[in-house]
């Protein structure tokens, strides 16, 4: 079990509002909270484990829509920062015929506008359990600032570090540059959540086993490769073993991922980092659960699960 003094999964990067479409046309949109940090944040929450978010919102409309989305689903604010010019990024959200999303067209009016490393407040690290940040917003000069910084005081607290790929190319220069930031991260984390297409990516291979072997070179103890309806590939220091889903009848496969990840976190805040074979297949097995539950519902944070629909698997 996790110590009594780490309290949370602390989770950095924007917060989001996704234009998700309403059906395949892709003609007519809902505006929902999102982004992927604020769907794991709250998708841990949801599930029974405490999460705290790292963010920055405005004194708008939609920043202040977002503030009580947060607050409803139980997510501690405590180090978020409130910049009244902020403006909350958005994303619109496509469906294909096979109930893939797309991230299509990014909104952003301040993008300059971010958390610095110095609004980064010692105490959340001291608390954490586990410190979880993805690519979204590394782009940024001061964000990958930030991120590195709040790398840097997690491990000092003794907090695992999660990293989440979780790439979206229209947000940066060149894929080269994606590249090289994304795996500068890798030496420092304990768990590496990619999807198939992204370790493809990251790897610039198009076979599986290739991919895995090569991304086992940086060394990550946990790396976790999801494959969507063909389950997720659990690396155990460079040990590749598979686990397998539940099938389902998909019907929007846009939280899908963020639900993985945050059964995911909830088993390591309260168990702790797996150690074998064993551990793994179990917190990878939770987290497919929650993965393919999300995918039956629309949306993505309104499709994350409640704990009364997972208490049986816990």
């Amino acid at each position: 079990m996790r110590e009594s003094n780490k309290e949370f999964v602390l989770v950095y990067g924007d917060a989001f509002v996704d234009y998700i479409a309403n059906d395949k046309t892709n003609t007519a949109f809902t505006i929902f909270c999102g982004g992927a940090t604020v769907n794991v944040a709250a998708g841990i929450s949801r599930i029974g484990a405490p999460s705290a978010l790292i963010t920055v919102t405005g004194d708008d409309q939609t920043s202040e829509f977002v503030r009580a989305e947060l607050e409803r689903e139980g997510v501690g604010m405590d180090y978020a920062i409130l910049a009244p010019e902020k403006r909350v990024s958005g994303v619109y959200v496509h469906l294909t015929e096979d109930c893939e999303r797309i991230f299509k067209d990014y909104v952003d009016e301040t993008p300059d506008l971010q958390v610095t490393p110095e609004q980064l407040n010692q105490e959340a690290f001291k608390r954490a359990s586990v410190f979880n940040v993805c690519s979204g917003t590394m782009f940024h000069p001061t964000a990958l600032a930030t991120t590195r910084k709040g790398v840097e005081m997690a491990k000092d607290q003794g907090a695992i570090i999660a990293i989440d790929a979780n790439i979206r190319p229209l947000r940066w220069s060149s894929e080269e540059f994606c590249r090289e930031i994304v795996t500068s991260f890798f030496e420092d984390a304990d768990i590496l959540k990619l999807t198939d297409e992204e370790l493809f990516f990251l790897t610039e291979t198009d076979n599986l086993q290739e991919g895995i072997e090569r991304i086992s070179q940086y060394l990550v103890p946990i790396v976790l490769i999801t494959l969507g309806a063909e389950g997720t590939y659990a690396v155990l220091n460079g040990e590749a073993m598979h686990v397998a889903t539940e099938k389902v009848q998909a019907v929007d496969t846009t939280g899908a991922g963020d639900a993985f990840m945050a059964g995911v976190l909830r088993y390591v805040h309260f168990n702790g980092l797996p150690t074998t074979p064993e551990e793994l297949m179990k917190c990878a097995g939770f987290g497919n659960k929650l993965g393919a539950l999300a995918a039956t519902k629309p949306g993505a944070l309104t499709a994350l699960p409640h704990y009364n629909e997972v208490k049986e698997w816990i």
